[in-house]
This record gives C-alpha cells, structure tokens and sequence, in this order.
C-alpha cells in the first residue's frame, strides 16, 4: 500500500439479505482504503432500502442490471443465494466489474420446481454439472483479467491468518488437518431443500473448514515451492436426527428433507497428507467452528468459536433482549462463551480489507477463484463418494 494515497473503490451490491450486513459491516471497518458504496439491490425493495439507510448506500434499486450499467461501479458485490452466483458473475465480469462472492461458489439445484432431487438425481451428475458450470465462469474470469475475490471468511479468521504465517515462515509440511463447523441446525425455512441450498450440512457450513484447509495448503505449497492437489475423497453422511419424535426435536433445528445433517469427508492430498472435515446440525450449545494443524514442526489449534475471550454468567435476561451473547444459543442463562469482536474473529473484516485492497492496488486476493473452484469440486465429489460408497479419485 502506498503512503499518503488514498484510492476509492466504488461498490454495488446484489442482495439484501443476512451476508450483505456482514459485508457491510466489514465496509465500515476498511481503512486505507475509501469505499463508496454507492447502490444496493434486491427484488424485495424495502430490504434494500433498510441495507442503504444502515450503511449509508447512495441508492436502493429493484434491477441489478443498473449496476452493471453504471461505469462509475466497479466491484459487483454478490450477497444472493448460491444458485444465482455463477449467472450473476458471468454478467458482471463481461459487463467490465470485478466480483465479490459469498460461498458457496455454486451448487446443483435442479430444474425451478423439481422436489427430492437429493434423493432422485445421481450426485455424479451433480459433479459433472457443477465443473461444467464453474469452467464456463473460469472462461470468463480468465478472458476478462476481473478480480474473482471469493467470500470465504475462514480464510480471514484471525487464528488461521495467523497460522498460516508460521506455516510459511518455518516452511511447515502439514500432515492432517481437522477441521469443523457444527451447530443445532439453520434458521432458513428452506435449509432442508437440495433444490434450495444445493446439499445439506456440508455445503451449508462444511464449505468453510473445507475452504479454510485447503487454502492453509495452498499457503504451505507457495512457501515450500511445491505442487500439492487433492488426490481422493471419502465420505459419510446421515440424517442423525431423523430418529427423533417431536419432542425429543424441539431442540434441534435441523429439519432434511431430501438433505444430510450430518457429514464427514476424508481427503487425501497427492502429497498423501491429509484433512478431515465435519459439519452437522445435530450439535448444541451454539456454533463449533475449529480448524486443527498438524505438522512436522508445529501444531496449531485455530479457535475461531467459541473462545475464551469472555467468559458470561447470567441468572436471568433482564436487560440483554438487544444484548448478542453467542450464535446458535437460544437462551443467556449460566455459563457461556461470549462472543467478542467476532467480526474481526471470524474474518469478516479481514476480507473486505484485503478485497478492497486488491482492487485498489491491483494485486491478487488471499482467497480467489481457485479456491472457490476446488472447494464445491471437492465437496460434490465427497456427495457423490457418499451415494456410491467408495473413494473418488481424481
């Protein structure tokens, strides 16, 4: 970054939803760096308008095609669900904009109106639907030199930013990785659906651990200048909570239709080292997110949540009905683990700085297609190990 200049980097955003408050949060929070958030959009207006008066964008619009009409916009920040990502970055990419894009990349999803396809369409066929689509926006990227900066916030988490800089500087070989996120399911009506969210558990939350290992490779590959890729997959998913009467559920949020709550993936990386990832809805006391390292000369346990910044103790919620204690906890009472700065914890700030300085000075993002790219490969290809019961090799 040069001192004393100061550039500004002009931004429209595509979605009003949950991510475009995280992003937006981290806008707040850039320095060095002016960022001029200019128009916001959602075919639901009145959500665009609460995300312009929260953060002070110049305008809500209902058409996303204004921004990508509009020469002074130069970051597409897409904030939609997955199934709209890959169309919406094509556009923006020919249309002369860099693109932000939240995770997953992208996803199967099935023809509009097409019911159980988790259960109904080979995930095989999946795969090779999902690479054949992600090569078409790999075209784009290639042909159009845009900056692809992938939203991934592991990345960005604070304890793997950090561990990755000891993994380069002692040129660390690592040889398992454990990686999680688990929580007591998802507040969307819709999470249960393939055809809505493009998988279960693993593609809901298992894409950050996944995303986070296989970039910590990547970090160990450029400082030991080696070649490393993945090898194979193996994997295990179940509806655990299935077995469950009403009751017993009332807990647990989790509700698959034609999805998984549960899974696991093994990978083996073609240097044979290797990396496990869980995620699941059937785990209480609010959000699990870890990223376990092991290596020749190092171990590393990155706590993203819960920490152990501050420690609460509550007998009862007088006071704290406007108070974020924790994700995932429906209740304050007792012990808890609080979140503190989870924005800069979990990364969220971290990668809008680092976006917003590589478009301001032309350089590469930390977490860019490749990496997008690999991750919806790798967890499609554990659906499809899943299904058919054996390792998949690439």
């Amino acid at each position: 970054m040069s001192c004393g200049q100061t550039k500004t980097v002009v931004i429209g955003t595509v979605g009003a939803g949950y991510a475009a408050y995280l992003h937006g949060n981290g806008y707040e929070k850039v320095n060095g760096v002016s960022v001029r958030l200019k128009t916001v959009c959602d075919l639901n207006l009145p959500l665009a308008e609460k995300v312009k008066e929260r953060y002070g964008y110049e305008q809500a619009v209902g058409d996303y095609r204004l921004l990508l009409e509009d020469p002074e916009i130069e970051v597409i920040d897409i904030v939609l669900p997955p199934f709209l990502h890959t169309s919406i970055a094509i556009e923006a990419m020919e249309a002369g904009k860099h693109v932000i894009c939240e995770k997953p990349l992208t996803g199967y999803f099935g023809r509009p109106g097409q019911e159980n396809i988790g259960v109904t369409v080979p995930k095989s066929e999946m795969l090779s639907q999902c690479l054949a689509e992600m090569d078409r926006l790999k075209e784009v990227v290639e042909k159009t030199g845009k900056k692809f900066m992938y939203a991934e916030n592991f990345v960005y988490a604070t304890p793997v930013q950090k561990a990755a800089e000891i993994i380069r500087a002692k040129k660390t070989k690592l040889l398992f990785m454990k990686g999680e996120e688990s929580l007591k399911g998802s507040s969307s009506p819709v999470a249960g659906k393939w055809n809505k969210t493009g998988g279960g558990t693993l593609m809901r939350t298992g894409t950050h651990p996944m995303g986070g290992m296989l970039w910590l490779k990547q970090q160990e590959a450029a400082a030991r200048n080696e070649e490393i890729t993945v090898q194979s997959v193996s994997c295990d998913v179940g509806c655990a909570t299935r077995c469950l009467t009403g009751d017993e559920h009332r807990h647990i949020a989790a509700q698959p239709e034609d999805v998984e709550d549960y899974g696991v993936i093994s990978v083996t990386f073609s240097d044979g080292t290797k990396a496990l990832c869980i995620a699941s809805d059937t785990v209480l006391g609010g959000t699990k997110n870890y990223i376990e390292i092991y290596g020749n000369n190092t171990a590393l346990n990155c706590n993203i949540t819960p920490t152990d910044l501050l420690n609460t103790y509550f007998l009862d919620e007088d006071g704290l009905e406007d108070v974020e204690i924790s994700e995932m906890l429906p209740a304050k009472l007792g012990w808890n683990k609080a979140f503190v700065n989870d924005e800069i914890i979990r990364g969220y700030m971290g990668e809008l700085q680092d976006f917003m300085e590589a478009v301001a000075y032309d350089r590469a993002p930390a977490s860019g297609f490749s990496l997008a790219y690999e991750t919806t490969k790798v967890i499609y290809a554990a659906y499809q190990s899943a299904e058919e019961g054996r390792r998949i090799d690439f």
